[in-house]
C-alpha cells in the first residue's frame, strides 16, 4: 500500500528553532543545509586540504547563525 505524500509523517528528529532575523520558527533543515554548503565552499577554496573540517564547520555555523 502506498502512502500519499500528504499522509506522510513529518520527521521527528528535527528540532524547531526561532530565526533571529525574521523571528519565525524554522525546522532547522534549511539552517543545516546552509551550514553544510558553506563548509563545502570553505574546503573547496583550500583545495580540499584535509585537517580543517571542524574549523570549517564551526566558521560556517557562526556565519549562518549570525
Amino acid at each position: 500500500m502506498r502512502v500519499k505524500s500528504s499522509e506522510k509523517e513529518k520527521p521527528t528528529n528535527v528540532i524547531p528553532y526561532i530565526d533571529r532575523e525574521s523571528k519565525q520558527v524554522s525546522n532547522g533543515i534549511d539552517r543545516t543545509s546552509n551550514i553544510t554548503l558553506s563548509t563545502y565552499y570553505k574546503a573547496e577554496s583550500r583545495g580540499y586540504e584535509p585537517g580543517h573540517e571542524l574549523q570549517d564547520w564551526l566558521e560556517a555555523e557562526a556565519e549562518v547563525l549570525k
